[in-house]
């Protein structure tokens, strides 16, 4: 249920704060007092589109607050979500003057899907111009699919078709491509054997770089090593020898100076130092060779991945990823050519579709009856004696998207009328009782707890609009209804009245809402009824009407 609805620099309202309860209230007014803005402004809190042009003149941006109560639905959605539940829930909206949008849940930001999926689950709104959408092609669908809990078999159905269509466009393309696929595939395939041969592998490259320097200055190499063990290890002017000397005259010295202990040490560990380090030169050069072979070797390889690299112009070190790539590509082009595979797998594609679609066809045709039975009684009750409604299944001639048929509401306004398409319905008051019937019919059913009729109850009058009244109350026993009306008959059945009015102050204009009392309610009617408002005969006429209301033994049939 919404709970309090605050509004800020909307339109012509400059601020606005309203509380709602539970039951059925109606908002009135003169026509172009703004009625239609609160519906407006709640539909942005809603999360539907806006830009700068709703803010009032002189405003720097418009807000509009919506606190709902928390429902279990909404409550795990949120949780999903990474919202905060609270004992409520504020969806919020912010719009700038240059068009920029702002959303929140709980005070926390939040996209226009967000609002929009959250507002579904709170507020079921019927426009003025309801027939008009039942008319749109796919409306229809919708309606029957929403009233048939239908939406995981539709989506189902949906995505079935998307994967059998995606495959067979792949089959159909394999089969009229299927000579050039194999020139590419034959032309992969050698490329690959190149590069099976050399094998490229990942880290390689640097290391066999690395080789072939060290393999083509071998002779190099082993006379450095030579001469650095010579200067370190020559029997006559190595270092090690020279370090001996120096050893002995050091420790001779010492024998005078025993202040010379530290660097007699320091010497020995130099001495330790230099021939650790003779001895591994010494090892390093037996190691070291010269390996024509192995040079050999690693130079084929070399001029081999260059090769390549040059050839697939990619630098050498991305010949492994290229060659896993082209691997990949190969397999893919493979695929798409088995064309027995490809079938195989349409095939099976098209048996899932079907079998989505069958689902799909199974609750639409479960529920279709009972949804036309439920508005054709509605229709009875809205001055429309001896109408019919029929919710027909068109099947198609392949299934689509949507499922195997095409959904279409057949209408007949009175007695002995052929049953016709609802766009061809000529009627305008015919249109809106049918649609007022379907909204009547599918609210019930709904799991929101706020439903709003916004004019809904155009091109009705006289007997009727008792009726639309008293539906409308009726609807309001199990859940909050709100509607903007014009007809003092439908006004007179709400459990409570908001008046908005529009007032000029210089050059501004507001609108402005105030809830009345009974006093009130009656000069509202009596001014709705036409004529003049003040007379003691309308007012007697609004009096009657809200006791008729109260009373509905006490209605006109």
């Amino acid at each position: 249920m919404l709970r309090r609805l605050h509004i800020r620099d909307f339109v012509l309202v400059a601020e606005l704060e309203l509380e709602l309860g539970a039951g059925f209230t109606v908002l009135t007014g003169e026509t172009g007092a703004g009625k239609s803005i609160l519906i407006d402004a709640l539909k942005l809190a809603l999360g539907e589109r806006g830009d700068a042009t709703v803010l009032h003149p002189g405003s720097s941006r418009a807000e509009i607050s919506a606190e709902f109560d928390a429902t279990p639905e909404l409550t795990d959605w949120m949780h999903e979500q990474g919202f905060e539940p609270q004992d409520g829930v504020l969806l919020r909206r912010v719009i700038d003057a240059q068009g920029r949008s702002r959303g929140y849940i709980n005070g926390s930001p939040a996209t226009l899907t967000q609002l929009r999926a959250a507002g579904a689950m709170l507020v079921d709104i019927h426009g003025q111009h309801a027939w008009q959408s039942l008319a749109r092609s796919g409306a229809a669908r919708e309606l029957l699919d929403a009233h048939a809990q239908a939406a995981e078999a539709a989506q189902a159905c949906a995505t079935a078709w998307r994967q059998w269509k995606n495959l067979s466009e792949r089959l159909d393309a394999a089969r009229s491509d299927a000579g050039r696929l194999q020139d590419e595939r034959e032309q992969l395939a050698a490329q690959l054997a190149e590069l099976a041969r050399l094998a490229p592998q990942p880290q390689e490259w640097e290391p066999l770089n690395a080789e072939h320097h060290r393999l083509a200055h071998a002779a190099e190499l082993i006379e450095h090593l030579q001469a650095a063990e010579q200067l370190l290890d020559d029997d006559e002017t190595g270092t090690s020898r020279q370090l001996a000397r120096a050893h002995q005259e050091l420790h001779a010295a010492g024998q005078i100076d025993a202040n010379l202990a530290g660097l007699i040490e320091q010497l020995e560990s130099a001495q330790s130092l230099v021939q650790d380090l003779a001895h591994e030169l010494a090892a390093k050069l037996r190691q070291t060779e010269l390996d024509p072979r192995r040079l050999e070797e690693v130079d084929a390889r070399l001029s081999a991945w260059l090769g390549l690299a040059r050839r697939h112009r990619v630098p050498p070190e991305e010949l492994p990823s290229l060659w896993q790539s082209l691997q990949a590509k190969l397999a893919e082009l493979e695929q798409g050519i088995d064309l027995p595979a490809l079938e195989r797998q349409v095939e099976a594609a098209d048996k899932t579709l079907r079998q989505a679609a069958a689902q799909l066809s199974a609750l639409r045709a479960a529920v279709a009856p009972k949804l036309a039975q439920g508005v054709q009684q509605q229709m009875q009750s809205l001055g429309m004696k001896g109408g019919r409604f029929e919710i027909a299944l068109q099947p198609l001639e392949t299934i689509q998207a949507q499922g195997a048929e095409d959904v279409e509401l057949l209408v007949a306004g009175h007695p002995g009328a052929v049953l016709r398409p609802m766009a061809r319905v000529a009627s305008g008051g015919e249109l809106s009782r049918i649609a007022l019937a379907v909204a009547a019919t599918t609210s019930a059913q709904q799991p929101v707890g706020t439903l709003i009729f916004d004019e809904v109850d155009a091109g009705i009058g006289g007997a009727v609009a008792h009726t639309v009244g008293r539906l409308l109350a009726t609807l309001g026993e199990s859940r909050q209804v709100l509607a903007v009306t014009h007809l003092a008959q439908v006004a007179a059945c709400a459990g409570g009245h908001l008046q908005v009015s529009k007032q000029s102050a210089g050059e501004a204009t507001q609108s402005r809402m105030q809830r009345l009392d009974m006093p009130q309610r009656v000069g509202e009617i009596a001014r709705m009824l036409g004529g003049d408002a003040a007379s003691a005969v309308a007012q007697a006429h609004a009096r009657e009407l809200l006791q008729s209301a109260s009373n509905p033994s006490q209605l006109q049939t």
